[in-house]
């Protein structure tokens, strides 16, 4: 029949072909990894903010008149109040770098006939992340360390009064009516904390990026020259009853961090938000535990007590032959209990995060000892 051959030259439907193909070009993409130096675009721990209410809406001048009812007297409603401009800590953010230097609140509405108020102006929420300190002439006014914790930054104006509002015995017919009041201004400076569990606390090159790494999912940068890390990274390390303590992976200082040296007191301000600290020692080194002497000073120097929080001394490198004979030597010079790892190869990673769990579950009893509700992620 003179079919067949039309059905032979078609072949079996491009249906599926296509559909595969589609398939394919829908597929997601994977995420780019930023490295260390573009991130340092990104992450932004301080920010002055210029912060304005928005405007009251002035008030209105109207007199009621209808048929049969022409001096029905004054009607004129009160305007609207300006939005406030409020700062919410989210825990999503992570920088104050989607944060612009200015924010005005909606103004209010103006007032109606008939009595009608002007509609309340929006507020204006700015999105700050978890730690945010928010100071304004030096002086610190709010510390956002909860999320979704609010503090309104600039008041909207009171709206105006419209001449309804002014009848009196005296006056009843007044065309008296007021414009609405400007908002707030204010000048502020917001500060990033870090806001976290436990702190990584060592020199440069000491492999503090690479046990984050091997404890955590972060991703920060490794390399083998120093100050690789330059921006604070936090990862999180999950256990089995589903809690998350995280961890801080404070950029690496060095002698005279207390006197802005080096990355200084910029990432030293990080380190105040922790809990309890880990000491990260390069057991490769001569004389290691002269490099926990001098990180303690560092901190000591900074702020007073910041050395005496609960800590661990993490003896890092321990695959070396040369970490084999300083662990004995620094063992005997320190007090505090000391971790001997390998964040390189994982061993006696498990040790680690055993004493981790036991520092988190001493801090949750000892807030919850005082009232107190400790910081969750």
């Amino acid at each position: 029949s003179p079919w067949k051959p039309v059905l032979l030259l078609l072949g079996p439907p491009a249906l599926s072909t296509t559909g595969a193909r589609c398939a394919k070009d829908r597929r997601l993409r994977q995420k780019r990894a930023i490295s260390e130096r573009q991130l340092t675009r990104y992450f932004v721990d301080q920010r002055k903010v210029r912060v304005v209410g928005g405007q009251g809406g002035g008030g209105g001048q109207s007199f009621y008149s209808e048929p049969r009812k022409v001096f029905g007297g004054p009607d004129g409603g009160n305007g609207g109040d300006g939005g406030h401009v409020i700062l919410k800590a989210d825990q999503q953010m992570k920088s104050l770098s989607s944060v612009f230097p200015f924010y005005q609140g909606f103004n209010g509405g103006r007032g109606g006939s008939k009595n009608c108020y002007g509609a309340n102006g929006a507020h204006m929420y700015v999105k700050v992340p978890v730690g945010t300190l928010v100071k304004e002439d030096g002086k610190v006014v709010a510390d956002l360390t909860q999320h979704g914790e609010e503090y309104i930054a600039a008041y909207g104006g009171a709206g105006g009064k419209g001449n309804r509002f002014f009848l009196s015995n005296e006056n009843r017919a007044p065309k008296l009516f007021t414009p609405g009041e400007p908002g707030q201004e204010r000048v502020l400076q917001l500060e990033l904390k870090t806001t976290a569990h436990a702190g990584l606390v060592g020199f440069p090159n000491a492999g503090k990026s690479s046990l984050l790494r091997a404890i955590s999912r972060a991703k920060p940068a490794v390399a083998a020259y120093p100050f690789t890390t330059l921006n604070p990274h936090v990862g999180i390390v999950h256990y089995q009853d589903y809690e998350q303590v995280a961890v801080a992976d404070i950029p690496g200082l060095i002698k005279g961090a207390h006197q802005n040296r080096g990355l200084g007191m910029a990432f030293l301000k990080h380190i105040e938000r922790c809990r309890f600290l880990l000491y990260v020692v390069d057991l490769s080194v001569p004389h290691p535990w002269i490099q926990l002497q001098d990180l303690k000073h560092e901190l000591e120097a900074y702020e007073k007590g910041l050395s005496e929080r609960p800590c661990v001394v993490i003896g890092n490198k321990i695959d070396l032959a040369q970490s084999r004979i300083n662990l004995p030597l620094l063992r005997e010079q320190v007090a505090e209990r000391v971790i001997a790892l390998s964040a390189l190869t994982g061993d006696n990673l498990e040790e680690l995060l055993l004493h981790l769990r036991e520092l988190y579950d001493t801090y949750v009893k000892t807030e919850q000892s005082r009232g107190l509700s400790p910081v969750k992620w």
